[in-house]
């Protein structure tokens, strides 16, 4: 199977070295879909004025978090880039009235590297990331998607990497009280998933008025738009992957999306 895109839920940079259900989802992820001859990433930790995409033919690996083990910054996911395939999204883009701007210093940060060093650690398939758009809604991530479908039919596999649900301090307090799930969370991520599973683009776009609790579940919401570039860049059947929590609220639900007809 090859899908035109996906979704994964990133979490924590442990991820990398301690077990879970989602790492092990994760580790096996390249044995369930098609090789791509190329990944375009889009990550929750990239927001720029305008869609900006990585232009290196050896990006580096970007150590943006603090407070963790040695080891996890010791690593390196040394896949090559690709000027080429920025250059092709930019034209993509740029034939939508959309300006690109191409970055030759910008690396890969913990939210596309980690994913990649888990799914195909061996760093061989050129991957470039592309920003979001700071202030940009639901709605335009979603048209900024639709843009990128071209790509499916090259063989380049489109992934937003973030989470479904996204709360820091609820998480946080979840770890000094050792509570059960919060039911808030799965509220809102049931009625997320269902509007992505039916194709419901109408529900997704207005996420923020009509879905429980959106507001805990995402106070910021740079973890949930790599979904909608997910989703449009799909445009075909999506499909439930992997279903499951860390942290109390931190949802770590990944999806795939087929190419449109």
């Amino acid at each position: 199977m090859q899908p035109a895109s996906l979704f994964l839920g990133h979490g924590s940079p442990m991820i990398l070295i301690e077990p879970s259900p989602t790492r092990s989802f994760l580790a096996d992820l390249s044995e369930r879909i098609d090789r791509p001859d190329a990944i375009l990433m889009v990550s929750a930790h990239w927001q720029a004025e305008r869609p900006s995409l990585t232009f290196t033919a050896r990006p580096e690996t970007i150590h943006d978090f603090g407070g963790f083990p040695p080891e996890l910054y010791r690593a390196t996911y040394p896949a090559p880039g690709s000027p080429e395939l920025a250059e092709r999204v930019a034209d993509l883009l740029g034939e939508q009235g959309l300006k690109a701007d191409l970055h030759p210093e910008r690396g890969f940060d913990h939210g596309a590297w980690i994913p990649l060093a888990l799914a195909w650690p061996a760093a061989k398939i050129p991957v470039v990331q592309l920003s979001l758009i700071a202030d940009k809604d639901a709605a335009a991530h979603m048209a900024l998607g639709r843009f990128l479908r071209p790509l499916a039919g090259e063989n380049v596999l489109v992934i937003g990497s973030g989470n479904l649900t996204h709360n820091l301090r609820e998480a946080m307090a979840w770890m000094q009280r050792g509570a059960g799930d919060a039911a808030w969370a799965h509220d809102f991520a049931h009625e997320m998933t269902e509007a992505v599973l039916a194709g419901d683009e109408k529900a997704l776009a207005e996420w923020h008025s009509r879905m429980p609790d959106a507001a805990r579940a995402h106070p910021s919401v740079e973890h949930l738009l790599p979904l909608f570039v997910a989703f449009g860049a799909g445009g075909g059947k999506a499909r439930l992957m992997h279903d499951a929590w860390e942290l109390g609220s931190l949802s770590m639900a990944a999806f795939s999306f087929d190419p449109a007809d």
